[in-house]
């Protein structure tokens, strides 16, 4: 994983290593600090030499500057490393998600992807910064300070030799037991951002139904989860500062009383004693440090593995770098051949032993209860998923051979929740053709029955939808949506309930003019209307996940049971709106 995770590095080899560097050399100059105190006590304070403690003290004030000057050096490089490093990253990681098949975003979720985005890439960059600061520091000052300690006074040293792996020891020990509790502690906020988006992007249906006490005691328990585990993490991870005081403060006494009677002895000087006071503190700080560091390292590596996953996840469709859709090769356009659909995780299939044909310039009309399989069929035509069992042709070709992108480039479609972007009516029509004119999408307009909303308002083409449509009505929001379908003339039409939140006399008017530009474009509409489809060339009745009948609204008329009784529930007269 550190590999994969240097490879992403790669651009910054300068930063990576100017980085510790600097660091280093500033690490360098904090060694010498207690020795130049040693020197302002000895021969200065001591002899009271005024001009020698100025002397000194100029040199503490050099150094701090000196070491100030790297240390900001290192930080500027570490912080250009982490950062690059850390947006491409992301930028893999989104490109990675925009990709993911129906299946893979099912598995991990919208809230989880986000998190993996948002805060595990600031995770790896805030380890990487300290990774580069800090992992050749705290070892490079401990064991300086540690060697320093023996050039001042080999007789009181050995007290650092005996307490710095008893500090390591108890360091790692409370790091151990702390890292799986951190892990458990990113599990609960996982799912408390999951269910923060879910309340968040349902408030309406929430406050409609009056359910905000229950979701807030929901939040409530998962938060206080969350809570408990991350104050369990933090209790262990605390005792760090507490244990390492009390050995470096036990090591201190020992320190201070051997010294003491050194001095005594006149074998060190009062101001070597407060050298070697002072190495020890410096190895008390940095070990605390390390500790930290290694803690947020294993945070890192623990996201950027996480992060790595959805990278790594499989491509939806192995046919997708070559084989391209032959659009003009076969008058059969789809074929569905015994074809069989469980979705990831079902534990019954939606679809069952479905099959049936599609030609070009035909509109087939599929109908049927709610949860018959009717969207299912619609999934697997544009290859968000693949069959389960059976076979799925387009122009004759299986399509688990062909690219999925380019299936979808030459189909339109509109699902049933109308999905709209942030930016303006004619933005979100030409993502269904980049390059197209404002004649285009008017005309597309036209024929979606959705002029009268760029009549409406005041910037006409360039009025802003708001974030997913909602400066608009359910009606115009489809609308829109249809536009964007129609502006590519797709070779394949799949209006999936697309036309629920319209009137029966707008929908009837936009059917006729799908008709009228159809040409050898094969459209698919899926509706609860009977009066929808009663108009194609051929009608699916789904139930069950099984096509219980096929045919014309005249034939299925009269040999169809489930048919009929969905027409007269919604016509009691018998008659339907044209």
């Amino acid at each position: 994983m550190l590999r994969k995770l240097i490879a992403y590095m790669r651009g910054y080899g300068k930063e990576s290593v100017l980085g510790p560097l600097f660091k280093l050399l500033e690490a360098t100059f904090e060694l010498f600090v207690p020795l130049v105190i040693a020197s302002m006590i000895d021969q200065g304070i001591r002899l009271e030499n005024t001009a020698h403690i100025w002397k000194m003290g100029g040199v503490l004030l050099l150094l701090g500057l000196v070491g100030l000057a790297f240390s900001i050096t290192a930080q500027y490089f570490a912080a250009r490393a982490a950062v690059g490093t850390s947006a491409r990253i992301r930028e893999t990681l989104f490109n990675r998600v925009t990709r993911l098949s129906a299946e893979q975003l099912d598995k991990n979720g919208v809230s989880a992807l986000t998190q993996r985005l948002t805060g595990d890439v600031d995770q790896v960059q805030n380890g990487i910064n300290l990774t580069l600061r800090l992992l050749l520091r705290s070892p490079f000052v401990v064991f300086g300070a540690m060697v320093m300690a023996f050039f001042v006074d080999a007789g009181s040293a050995w007290i650092f030799a005996v307490a710095i792996p008893i500090l390591g020891a108890v360091v790692f020990g409370v790091m151990a037991w702390s890292l799986p509790l951190f892990k458990r502690a990113q599990q609960a906020m996982d799912i408390a951002m999951g269910i923060t988006r879910e309340n968040l992007t349902g408030a309406r249906v929430i406050r409609a139904f009056g359910r905000e006490n229950e979701e807030n005691e929901r939040f409530t328990r998962q938060a206080e989860t969350l809570s408990e585990r991350k104050r369990r993490a933090g209790h262990v991870s605390a005792l760090t500062g507490p244990l390492t005081c009390v050995i470096v403060n036990l090591a201190m006494v020992f320190l201070i009383h051997t010294g003491a009677l050194r001095v005594d002895g006149g074998m060190i000087t009062q101001g070597e004693l407060v050298a070697l006071v002072n190495y020890m503190s410096q190895i008390l700080v940095e070990l605390i440090k390390f500790a930290n560091l290694i803690v947020s390292i294993t945070k890192a590596m623990a996201c950027f593995s996480r992060v790595q996953a959805v990278i790594e996840l499989d491509e939806n469709c192995p046919g997708d770098d070559e084989k391209r859709v032959p659009f003009d090769a076969s008058d059969v356009v789809v074929k569905f051949d015994s074809v069989t659909f469980t979705y990831p995780g079902a534990g019954a299939p939606s679809l069952i032993d479905v099959s049936f044909e599609a030609k070009k310039g035909e509109t087939i009309g599929i109908v049927g209860p709610t949860g018959s399989g009717k969207s299912t069929i619609v999934q697997l035509i544009t290859r968000f998923y693949d069959a389960t069992k059976g076979k799925i042709t387009m122009y004759g070709q299986d399509v688990t051979a062909l690219s999925s992108k380019d299936i979808r480039m030459h189909t339109g479609i509109v699902e049933q929740k109308t999905l709209l972007f942030s930016g303006s009516i004619s933005e979100n029509i030409r993502w269904g053709k980049k390059d197209a004119d404002e004649a285009e999408i008017v005309s597309a307009l036209e024929s979606a029955q959705g002029l009268d909303i760029i009549r409406a308002k005041a910037d006409g083409l360039d009025s802003p939808v708001g974030q997913g449509g909602r400066a608009l009505s359910g009606g115009q929001r489809q609308r829109v949506a249809i536009a964007r379908a129609l502006v590519r003339q797709p070779e394949i039409l799949i209006l999936d309930d697309s036309a629920s939140a319209l009137d029966f006399a707008t929908d009837a008017r936009l059917r006729a003019s799908i008709k009228n530009m159809q040409g050898e474009s094969t459209v698919f509409i899926i509706s609860q209307r009977a009066s929808s489809v009663r108009h194609a060339d051929k009608i699916l009745v789904m139930e069950e996940g099984c096509i219980k009948a096929m045919g014309t609204h005249e034939a299925l008329m009269e040999e169809s049971d489930l048919y009929r009784e969905i027409y007269f529930s919604q016509f009691p007269e018998g008659e339907a709106y044209v």
